[in-house]
């Protein structure tokens, strides 16, 4: 039987105390950091983000062995305490989090926080639902931090073509009885773009199928990435890749959607979602948020009844 041991390359574990950076990294690590600190107000940005800003302000080499170097030593420095972790985020982990409690008082300052925070959905009364679908998972909370004000669900669409995924988008339209409006955002290639047609097509089939009555329907909005806007924001492009078969129909280059500058794609994604709404429904629920924001605060236990808080 042969023996498993472990490799003897030596890999950094933990931090990296007294990071030290040869004066090359040092100038890469810096216009890193001017990259983050730009796009402060969007972390965690990816670090496709950071490679795309740095290709454009900085004539970083738009190589995969590149990106690859630079993933690396974004990594060293997290490592070294040079940039924050919260800055990145490079994580596809799942999480099932458990609503257990310490104890009883735990459980009544909890249920005094959620209902001190109260908000109510404001897309319940809409003509329309939305969702928002994203190819990068790495982008989900900036993309949540624009749609959360109007109660619009963020979605990683890595799993977009699994068919239990589109049955399941297909079942919560239904129960929504009304409108739907899913928007996509993700990459321009022949890939993105098929797989994109083909579901909105799976989904709408499932839907017609099954909806309680005619009034229910849905749309699926290309968002980002589309060709005008890899055109207007004059986006790097790549030819597409000769083993996809779609590559024989498709014309022009490809380019990812994270080449698009995150306030970009913020202002985007708001603008889609903002057409959508209609704005008297809106600023009755505001108001009616803020009358049950008060009436559940009486109803809530003192803090005096919850023990040390």
């Amino acid at each position: 039987m042969s023996k498993i041991t472990a490799s003897r390359k030596k890999r950094n574990r933990g931090y990296i105390e007294g990071y030290k950076p040869n004066a090359k990294t040092r100038q890469l690590l810096e216009q890193a950091q001017v990259v983050l600190q730009e796009y402060r107000k969007y972390w965690p940005l990816t670090c496709r983000q950071i490679f795309y800003r740095m290709v454009g302000a900085h004539g970083y080499d738009k190589t995969e062995a590149a990106y690859g170097r630079l993933c690396h030593h974004l990594a060293n420095a997290r490592r070294g305490k040079l940039i924050p972790f919260e800055a990145i985020r490079d994580d596809g982990v799942t999480t099932y989090s458990l609503g257990h409690f310490d104890d009883r008082d735990a459980f009544l300052r909890h249920v005094r926080q959620l209902g001190e925070g109260y908000t109510r959905n404001r897309l319940a009364a809409q003509h329309v639902h939305m969702e928002v679908w994203c190819e990068a998972a790495g982008m989900l909370p900036q993309l949540h931090r624009v749609a959360e004000w109007y109660s619009v669900p963020v979605y990683s669409s890595g799993g977009f073509d699994s068919l239990t995924a589109k049955k399941r988008l297909a079942d919560r339209i239904c129960a929504m009885e009304k409108e739907a409006v899913i928007l996509h955002l993700g990459d321009y290639d022949p890939s993105g773009v098929s797989i994109f047609d083909s579901v909105a097509a799976d989904v709408t089939a499932f839907v017609e199928a099954d909806r309680p009555h005619g009034l229910v329907s849905v749309e699926f909005e290309r968002v980002a990435l589309t060709s005008e806007q890899v055109h207007d924001n004059d986006l790097p492009t790549a030819p597409a890749k000769a083993t996809d078969s779609r590559s024989k129909t498709w014309t022009g280059g490809t380019c990812q959607l994270e080449a698009l500058p995150p306030n970009v794609i913020a202002d985007i994604l708001e603008e889609a979602i903002k057409r959508r709404i209609n704005w008297m429904q809106f600023v009755e629920d505001l108001d009616a948020e803020e009358q049950d924001r008060v009436m559940i605060g009486g109803l809530l236990p003192a803090p005096e009844s919850m023990g040390a808080v």
